[in-house]
């Protein structure tokens, strides 16, 4: 029974000490709170990392849904074996009778290449896969040299069409020791020079290490380029980009490489006189009041080139019931270069009708377009002519 009273005043004591405790700890927790300048020791929560779903929300970082053009966006790779791909650049190097492999990201898409020849039917394929084009040219060819696009498709329902911005190229040459330039099967090609459009020899060569200058057959000798009035590319030729009366001729380009010199389809540089734009007609009548039985003069002008051919049309009030008029064209010089010629066209209106009266339309047209210009007439009897005269 001592046992027990002294068991009930141990634990009585362990009790009293726990709330003593509990009072000490409540009174620091106070004195924290109300103390100034103190300040509390418990860590702030770290962000990102509360439960608060809202303040999550605010915290975490939105993924950004890549773009339609990303999305559709291509990419063109070599397949130079399982499972190994070779990124291109603008240009590419094959030699000749190896196989071409190339693949296209996309789905669908579509190629062009450089034309094949109908005995070479056999040697192309491609086949279409889930996310990639695959396009396989075998026993390949100095011929086979040129540029391969890859073209993006955009689809709506069965309509489907080219995305050119989206495309990708690049410029493949199959060098062969013995061909530095792509065969041709004619030994000259005519070329049209005009002054405002540039002209490209497409003296195309197969190997981007050839050194290629442009000479000329009469008077002989090497034509001048300084990268500004003519141009060379290997991937396109020489390009004469302000063509004049002195680049006509016969031209041929020269290739060099090693101990190997070979010369180029002979080019025949023919100088057109075009003319910049279509013409701007100006038309005038005699007189824009005539009587019945007078004659009418109706004259429409426009400036253009010489040695260009430019023409003349009308439309006038009685030529609906078939009445025949006549016209008479001229030509003269123009008040600025020697070049420029001031052409005219004059419609002839004998003893006036009052069918006549109305609009007359001239359309001058050249080989750049055509454009029209009206003027209009009025007919009056001879009395009341004389009238307005006195």
């Amino acid at each position: 029974m001592h046992l027990l009273k002294f068991s009930e005043w141990k634990w009585s004591l362990v009790l009293s000490a726990l709330f003593v405790c509990a009072a000490i700890f409540e009174l620091d927790a106070k004195e924290q709170r109300m103390t100034p300048g103190r300040t509390s020791t418990l860590k702030k929560p770290k962000l990102g990392r509360t439960t608060n779903k809202r303040q999550r929300v605010e915290m975490v970082k939105p993924k950004i849904k890549p773009s339609a053009a990303a999305q559709t966006k291509t990419s063109l790779t070599q397949v130079l074996g399982r499972g190994m791909f070779k990124k291109v650049g603008e240009t590419l190097s094959v030699q000749t009778g190896d196989t071409l492999s190339l693949r296209c990201r996309g789905k669908p898409v579509q190629w062009s290449f450089p034309p094949l020849v109908e005995e070479d039917e056999g040697r192309l394929m491609i086949v279409q896969q889930e996310r990639f084009s695959l396009l396989t040219l075998v026993n390949t060819t100095v011929a086979d040299t040129g540029e391969y696009t890859c073209y993006p498709m955009y689809c709506e329902d069965r309509d489907c069409r080219r995305e050119y911005n989206k495309a990708t190229k690049v410029f493949i040459f199959f060098p062969d020791p013995r061909e530095l330039f792509i065969p041709s099967s004619s030994h000259y090609e005519m070329i049209q020079l005009r002054r405002n459009w540039p002209a490209v020899l497409p003296c195309q060569v197969t190997s981007p290490e050839a050194k290629v200058t442009l000479h000329r057959e009469f008077p002989p000798g090497e034509v001048a380029v300084d990268g500004t009035e003519i141009s060379f590319s290997n991937r396109k030729g020489f390009t004469i980009h302000r063509p004049r009366p002195h680049h006509a001729g016969v031209l041929q380009c020269v290739a060099n490489l090693g101990n190997l010199m070979q010369s180029s389809t002979k080019y025949i540089l023919i100088y057109v006189n075009y003319p910049m734009a279509p013409p701007v007609p100006v038309i005038q009548a005699s007189s824009s009041s005539v009587a019945v039985g007078d004659n009418l003069r109706v004259t429409c002008a426009a400036e253009g080139e010489r040695d260009v051919y430019m023409e003349f049309n009308w439309e006038y009030p009685a030529q609906q019931i078939g009445r025949p008029l006549y016209t008479e064209e001229t030509m003269i010089p123009g008040s600025g270069e020697a070049s420029r010629l001031q052409f005219q066209s004059v419609l002839q209106v004998d003893e006036v009708r009052d069918v006549d009266q109305g609009t007359y339309t001239c359309t001058a047209q050249n080989i750049q377009g055509a454009k029209s210009v009206s003027t209009t007439v009025k007919v009056v009897s001879k009395a009341k002519d004389k009238k307005l005269r006195v």
